[in-house]
């Protein structure tokens, strides 16, 4: 078979370059998922190069599992030898096989946000300072920040010495990392750092994943880190066959560490480098994409390209004002359900993006009231459900014995009458033992205090926790985990609270039982080990459900990688998108931007863009300024406040007036009868009900009135915006 037919000429150049330094430059929706894979499928079918000296990396197990189908679909089983996977997915795999060589356990943790809390705690009250100046979550951001960066403890700690907070939290740090060495854990960020010492460190090693890897190649690399690419140029050094794949304009992870440069240096690391730029759009109509190249064309930093199509016009783009939050939400309401019942979309077809996960409130009332169907992406995540917590924390003391983090979760849980001052001396036996909490327990009479009854119950605990240990080696996971589920009591215990919620909880157990079955379907040879490492690496959107009749709603940072053939782009105000934080930065008001790009191009055929005079988020109600990217998307002004124009780009204004953008009249577009307010004027507004006008004055091309209400008192009120009408 062929594998560039189909393609246009940009992607067939991509797929047929095969040797050397590649960056592909690829545009939302411009089919690089598709070169990527007919890329790989042409290397092994046509240039003959072997599966398993190919490596794929992606950002989400979700887009490697994509991966690996669509591959599979064009080489059959040969995609059993190729490495596809996440960096962090990519990076257990070798660290299962050579951690020992740095000095750890093949069979070490992974510790996912709460472990990693529980453990800083233990950090915060050991070094004996204010809980309330050092916050558990504030100091994991801190080193989660320092590990992107690769610094450790040691040259953060000297880098600050007489700022007694920053040395502090050093400190803190270096004996945070000592706790997970000695636990035999990694945390996420460790995953790769871990395997870049590795590498460095053993030559032998990295030589041979060099040679394995002969040809690399690298998705989404715009959102790469410093850990993250250095980690690939140790793999790529020795043959240089390294593809990059992403788009500058649509960085939008700086905050968490991405680092933009590494994209647009790309030719300064490997200046024989092919740069080829994928610019033709498959997704979106032609007034969509006017509307995105018109904004990220005033970023600075990024390389010049513009998306273009072959698809129709579409549907004008709709800007509506509303008053405040309520008014945006009732117009995205109505507005679904004309396109519902007028059998032009389905719910699921709609998606609304916001800026803020606050933002979903006010959509979430409106929805409920008028009985529309929705899902957020984002919520509650079933891995972070206690119960389930619970049960993954005694699978992994089974798989880890050694890890007090798991031990001191499930010591207790369900009740067993082992209480705090039985684990408080079990914890300082082990601490002058250097043992592990469940190592110290084993010889469980050697530890001076406890109780007989507290001894019989340890005793119960370690016979059940080491014939778990046995059975892993001979069961199968789900006949194994189920076996857990049950034999641990925690069944038996909710059962006899016979309640709603322990119910509930004992459904989600049941239904952890079936993320063991669709494990093992994937993955026949799958360990225990396996298993934990794969539940490890979820992220929010891989768990996202598929398409059903509902609204989706969710912030556009969950929303890249995704498309919708209806999208409604909320809140476009100043300091709520851009954020207030950005205005100052001139790099955070151009990832602002990009995140706007982003937005806009995850609509196929149809996008409504909103924003509020007044709005109320965090508990703070303000007046609301048209966000500055609205004034860079091309536009018509409504004269009247009653019509509708088309202009000659595609952009459609609806229910507003744009004068305010363009810092005209205010009071434009208001009814005259409004305009004609006086001093001594009768007014009834919508909330307080009826008052006298006591004072007119100009304000900034508005007018701002001051009311006497009957039963409110005195209110200003801007004439423009106010919810007012004259008696």
């Amino acid at each position: 078979m062929s594998f560039v037919e189909g393609l246009n000429d940009r992607q067939k150049e991509a797929v047929l370059h095969t040797e050397g330094p590649l960056l592909i430059l690829a545009g939302a929706g411009s089919g690089k998922t598709r070169v990527l894979t007919h890329r790989i499928a042409y290397m092994i079918e046509e240039k003959e190069v072997f599966p398993n000296n190919i490596l794929a990396i992606t950002f989400t197990n979700k887009a490697a599992n994509e991966m690996k189908e669509r591959v599979g679909s064009l080489v059959g089983d040969k995609i059993e030898d190729i490495w596809i996977g996440t960096f962090h997915s990519i990076c257990v795999r070798i660290l299962r096989m050579n951690i020992n060589k740095i000095g750890y356990d093949r069979s070490f943790t992974i510790y996912d946000t709460a472990d990693q809390k529980t453990l800083i705690k233990e950090c915060i009250k050991e070094q004996n300072v204010d809980k309330e100046m050092f916050k558990e979550k504030t100091i994991l951001g801190i080193i989660s920040s320092l590990k992107d960066k690769m610094k450790g403890p040691d040259t953060y700690i000297k880098a600050n010495e007489g700022n007694y907070y920053n040395e502090t939290v050093g400190k803190i740090y270096d004996l945070y990392e000592k706790k997970l060495r000695k636990n035999n854990a990694l945390d996420f960020d460790d995953l790769i750092l871990k395997t870049i010492q590795l590498l460095r460190t053993n030559p032998d090693v990295l030589e041979f994943y060099q040679r394995k890897f002969r040809y690399i190649f690298v998705d989404e690399y715009q959102d790469t880190n410093k850990a993250q690419y250095e980690l690939i140029k140790l793999f790529s050094e020795r043959y240089k066959n390294l593809c990059v794949v992403g788009d500058d304009d649509q960085s939008i992870y700086g905050w968490r560490g991405a680092d933009i440069r590494n994209i647009l240096d790309f030719e300064k690391d490997f200046p024989d480098a092919k740069i080829i730029k994928l610019e033709q759009n498959y997704r979106s109509t032609k007034n969509i994409l006017t509307v995105a190249n018109s904004i990220i064309k005033n970023n600075n930093e990024r390389k010049n390209k513009k998306l273009w199509t072959d698809n129709i016009d579409g549907s004008p783009v709709i800007l509506n004002k509303a008053f405040d939050e309520r008014d945006e939400a009732n117009f995205v309401a109505e507005t679904i359900r004309e396109l519902v019942d007028s059998g032009k979309h389905k719910p699921s077809e709609c998606a609304i993006l916001y800026r803020t996960n606050a933002q979903s409130r006010s959509f979430e009332e409106v929805f409920m009231r008028r009985n529309i169907s929705y899902k957020i992406v984002g919520g509650l995540k079933f891995y972070d459900r206690k119960e389930i917590k619970d049960i993954i924390a005694y699978l992994r003391l089974i798989q880890n014995p050694v890890d007090d983090i798991s031990f001191r979760r499930v010591i207790n849980v369900p009740k067993r009458g082992i209480g705090a001052a039985t684990i408080e001396k079990i914890e300082n036996y082990a601490s002058q033992t250097g043992e592990s909490l469940y190592s110290a327990i084993l010889d469980v009479e050697d530890i001076p205090g406890l109780s007989k009854r507290a001894t019989n119950n340890l005793t119960k605990f370690t016979d059940m926790i080491n014939e778990f240990i046995a059975m892993k080696e001979v069961m199968d996971l789900k006949d194994f985990i189920e076996e857990v589920v049950n034999d641990t009591g925690y069944i038996n215990e909710l059962e006899k609270e016979d309640t709603i919620e322990a119910t509930t909880r004992i459904e989600n157990l049941k239904e952890f039982i079936s993320v063991a079955i669709d494990f093992e379907m994937i993955n026949e040879e799958g360990t225990l080990e396996d298993f934990l490492a794969d539940i490890s690496l979820l992220s929010d959107v891989d768990n996202m459900e598929e398409a059903d009749e509902s609204v989706t709603m969710l912030t556009v940072h969950s929303a890249k990688g995704l498309e919708f053939p209806v999208v409604f782009l909320v809140g476009m105000e100043e300091g709520l998108f851009p954020m207030g934080r950005a205005l100052d930065s001139e790099s955070e008001l151009e990832e602002e931007r990009r995140l706007c790009y982003v937005a806009v191009t995850r609509a196929e055929e149809v996008l409504y863009i909103t924003y509020a005079n007044l709005r109320t988020i965090y508990g703070n109600t303000t007046y609301s300024l048209p966000s500055r990217f609205l004034k860079e998307m091309p536009r018509a002004i409504i004269q009247d406040g009653d019509e509708e124009r088309l202009n000659t780009q595609g952009f459609k204004t609806s229910n507003l007036s744009f004068g305010e953008i363009g810092k005209k009249d205010k009071l434009r577009g208001m009814n005259k009868n409004k305009q004609n307010v006086s001093i001594g004027s009768k007014v009834r507004h919508k909330k307080w009900g009826e008052g006298t006008v006591v004072q007119v004055k100009e304000k900034s091309g508005d007018m701002e009135i001051v009311v006497a209400f009957k039963e409110q008192g005195i209110k200003k009120l801007l004439l423009s915006v106010a919810p007012i009408e004259i008696i």
